[in-house]
């Protein structure tokens, strides 16, 4: 049954069929030449994982994040970007980037970054001189920054199907999402530097006065707590998270009550609007952390957040827009579940034929070291996600690659964030990648100029791959 499912799957798939609908008939016709009975084992497998309570979280996410980018929550973290790193060279370039890392903790989605970032930055940054087929590189490749920073739709799914805890997922995506932030930014600033890329300081009143708000003493006290507090987290007296909320704390009491500089009126207005969408991915960490409700109930904590901030604070929430919202939920949440059950047919037909565990054997017995095998289901996971989308491949690869893990001594969790990595970097790469193909519609170039323009960006993701693969720690640091 495998076989035929896997041709009949990829026949479809080179038809250009969508790949839900490729999963259903290949499953489907593979099961109906073994054995007609079959098919009541793939009725129930239709819809035995889409009854899962977790599954909930998937479309309270969506939503949260749909409304949060109908409003202005996307305009005032644009304009925190800017306030950070538009007074750099080819800041435009570094705003894509630093957007992408805030706006991860909102949406956790790669293409709802890539297309609202996108819209917003692309078109100015044409008018500025940038090179052609670079700004759309630097989109296309930023945005998948999202699906490593909570809550990420992809960890969920791989949470889902492995039964991999969900919020230690969450946690463990952090420091790989911050590395794959600072890589990609080194980058832009380093061709901005070489190009000569023009600057976009903010106005006036947006603009930043470190020196209105610290002083000389404010520096020496914030560095040497912090210096204390990093000690005790490494020698393990404190945990890493408290570690930073205590230095965070130390240095807002410092400035405010006993310097006295500090003060929300020197703050620039836009800068202190972008608080409250700032505050999401945070809440979402601190629940995560503190396991005290599960990612679904953090999900819709996450809706009513974000109704809150919408209708209350910004004002821009109206009631045609929240049902437009509801609208393109169901329709997103539709499309993933589509693949959720075809991926799960298919699931059973390779379990019923222990594919996986004949997978993982062979994979042992011929590459033998730990390493070699890792190294082997990288190189298998990148091969697949030049074709198929990432929570198509994540559904397919991850049940059978979690046995493969087991045998290797790979933790779950480690396992689930290279995954999630190696696949996003299929994001933009041809010939499916989705964020490239939004990148490349919006700045409207060749798809080929802006490949060549992503090679620097593909050398850092394989860095950060390799990294998260042989460096268990980075994925543990919070956990």
């Amino acid at each position: 049954m495998s076989s035929i499912a896997a041709i009949v799957f990829v026949a479809l798939l080179l038809l250009a069929m969508p790949v839900a609908h490729s999963l259903l008939l290949a499953s489907g016709l593979a099961m109906v030449s073994e054995d007609p009975i079959f098919l009541f084992e793939a009725i129930l497998n239709l819809y035995q994982p889409t009854s899962s309570f977790p599954m909930l979280a998937i479309p309270f996410f969506i939503l949260a994040g749909d409304l949060m980018m109908s409003g202005r929550f996307g305009e005032y973290l644009i304009t925190f970007s800017k306030i950070l790193v538009g007074h750099l060279k080819g800041g435009l370039a570094q705003v894509s980037v630093v957007g992408s890392l805030f706006f991860g903790g909102v949406s956790g989605s790669a293409v709802a970054d890539a297309t609202a970032m996108g819209t917003t930055l692309i078109p100015v940054q044409k008018k500025q001189g940038y090179p052609e087929g670079f700004s759309a590189a630097v989109n296309a490749s930023s945005s998948t920054i999202s699906v490593l920073i909570p809550p990420s739709i992809p960890m969920i799914l791989y949470g889902l199907v492995t039964e991999t805890s969900i919020p230690k997922l969450f946690l463990a995506g952090i420091v790989p999402g911050v590395m794959l932030t600072v890589m990609i930014f080194v980058v832009c600033y380093g061709i901005a530097q070489i190009r000569n890329l023009p600057r976009s300081p903010v106005e006036a009143r947006n603009r930043l006065s470190l020196r209105a708000l610290f002083d000389l003493r404010d520096a020496l006290m914030i560095v040497g707590a912090s210096g204390a507090l990093i000690a005790l987290a490494v020698t393990g007296i404190v945990p890493v998270w408290a570690a930073f909320v205590t230095g965070a704390a130390i240095a807002l009491l410092h400035t405010s009550f006993l310097s006295r500089r500090f003060s929300w009126r020197k703050m620039p207005a836009d800068l202190v609007k972008a608080i409250p969408a700032l505050l999401m991915p945070v809440m979402v960490v601190v629940l995560a952390r503190g396991g005290v409700v599960t990612p679904t109930e953090i999900s819709v904590f996450a809706v009513v957040y974000a109704l809150i901030v919408g209708v209350f604070i910004y004002r821009d929430l109206s009631t045609a827009t929240i049902l437009r919202c509801v609208l393109t939920t169901g329709m997103m949440t539709g499309v993933i579940m589509l693949v959720i059950m075809g991926s799960s047919v298919l699931q059973w037909i390779l379990s019923f034929e222990s594919v996986p565990e004949n997978l993982a054997n062979l994979m042992l017995e011929t590459l033998k070291s730990p390493w070699a095998v890792i190294l082997g289901m990288n190189l298998l996971m990148i091969v697949i996600g030049t074709f198929l989308d990432l929570p198509a491949a994540i559904l397919l690869l991850a049940p059978t690659f979690i046995g493969v893990a087991a045998q290797i001594g790979l933790e779950p969790v480690q396992l689930g964030v290279m995954m999630v990595v190696n696949l996003a970097i299929g994001l933009y790469t041809p010939p499916v990648g989705t964020t490239l193909f939004v990148s490349v519609a919006i700045e409207r170039v060749p798809m080929g100029k802006v490949v060549l323009q992503l090679l620097p960006f593909y050398l850092v993701a394989l860095t950060v791959l390799a990294l998260v693969s042989f460096v268990p720690e980075l994925t543990t640091i919070f956990l």
